[in-house]
């Protein structure tokens, strides 16, 4: 038995999506016999988000009882610790062993790179990397981004959902650093049973995200994921389904007015993800999900897979994804489908209609196959050298 430490996005950000994606990893890890830690602090990056108020600061009084509440939930109350560096205060049951934890562990997973935890803070303890931003990870460190490099070296190892990133299936670059493909590990137990599917295709995420776009070989890629919602405006009427989003359309003028215009259903994500159980069941009670992916994904085909889907696949939701390249090292099929088009968006709604519970079958088999935690995990591990 090791003992892993991982580090992770919730006391700053408590929303449903981030806090299952850590949870998947912590679950995953313990049920493979490991001794496993949650750590979270502010040194890299301080700004907390409260989903309560909607603002974004150094007070971390609702995420340290939101973290505490979901871990407890799960079973891991006693095994996470959040450091407030500026005040040199340590929240949590495992206040006052942070320091310890990081020198002793065994491997430290850094998620996301939210924090940063140099050598010396883990006496030289080895430590992974898991990229869940592929294509901007990479793209700014074959700029020479100096933080970013910093960061990337101080790791032994370094993970991408970016599953097609350093083969010639993708011509992203690698910024010459080794990035070992992984996927969202997902506790299928959590996700399973869910009672019968509802009317809608739905997704959870932000509209519109300004200020990262990216040049890459001569050409401007976009960030944000507007520009491809846009483009399946038509979906609605093309198939007679229903369509919704939960989402922050409100952050553009004219936007909902639009989307409604043409069938959209518009809900506050808020309300859908400021609780991490109310959003595993707005999964859970979907149809299925329908989603687009940011244009540097596709139009470089990193192969990136949503966290969020493999939850709906885990659900037995079918999933259509705009395409990415994932199909090369997923199984399409009738769960599971990827989408260049309106039209070929369209083509896998009605698949999906003309037998559902074919297609809901084919989604838990791609969970089960693909995104089992126990399988993505120890895949991670066995490069970590564990």
């Amino acid at each position: 038995m090791a003992r892993i430490v991982l580090a992770g996005y919730l006391v700053r950000n408590p929303l449903g999506g981030y806090a299952w994606q850590a949870a998947h990893y912590l679950l995953g890890l313990r049920a493979l016999g490991h001794d496993v830690w949650f750590y979270e602090d502010t040194a890299h990056y301080a700004p907390a988000y409260n989903p309560v108020t909607n603002e974004f600061g150094e007070a971390y009084d609702h995420g340290v009882a939101a973290a505490g509440d979901f871990l407890g939930r799960l079973g891991l109350g006693e095994r996470w610790v959040f450091v407030d560096t500026t005040r040199g205060i340590e929240h949590g049951p495992a206040a006052g062993r942070a320091g310890e934890l990081l020198r002793e562990a065994d491997l430290l997973v850094n998620l996301a790179g939210v924090n940063r935890i140099a050598p010396e803070r883990r006496a030289g303890r080895p430590a992974v990397y898991v990229d869940i931003d592929p294509a901007y990870t990479q793209i700014k460190a074959a700029e020479g981004d100096p933080l970013l490099r910093a960061i990337l070296d101080e790791h032994a190892h370094l993970f991408t959902l970016g599953e097609n990133i350093g083969t010639p299936r993708s011509p992203l670059p690698t910024g010459g650093y080794t990035w070992h493909p992984t996927r969202q590990p997902v506790v299928l137990e959590h996700w399973a049973g869910a009672g019968p599917a509802g009317a809608a295709y739905t997704t959870v995420g932000k509209w519109d995200a300004r200020g990262r776009d990216l040049a890459f070989g001569g050409e401007t890629f976009h960030w944000r994921k507007r520009t491809e919602w846009l483009r399946c405006l038509e979906l609605p009427a093309l198939t007679g389904a229903t369509f919704e989003v939960a989402m922050d359309v409100e952050g553009v003028p004219g936007d909902p007015e639009l989307l409604r215009a043409h069938g959209w259903r518009i809900v506050d994500p808020l309300a859908v993800s400021a609780d991490p159980w109310r959003y595993r069941d707005y999964l859970r009670d979907s149809r299925g999900e329908f989603t687009v992916a940011k244009d540097v994904n596709v139009r470089l085909r990193s192969g990136w897979f949503s966290d969020r889907a493999a939850c709906y696949l885990a659900a037995g939701r079918p999933v259509i994804e705009q395409d990415t390249g994932f199909g090369d090292v997923l199984p399409l099929g009738p769960g599971l489908h990827a989408f260049g088009t309106a039209d070929e968006a369209a083509a896998a709604v009605r698949s999906i209609e003309a037998d559902y519970g074919r297609a809901s079958r084919h989604a838990s088999d791609v969970a089960r196959e693909h995104f089992a935690a126990p399988r993505v995990l120890a895949a991670l591990l066995g490069v970590a050298g564990l």
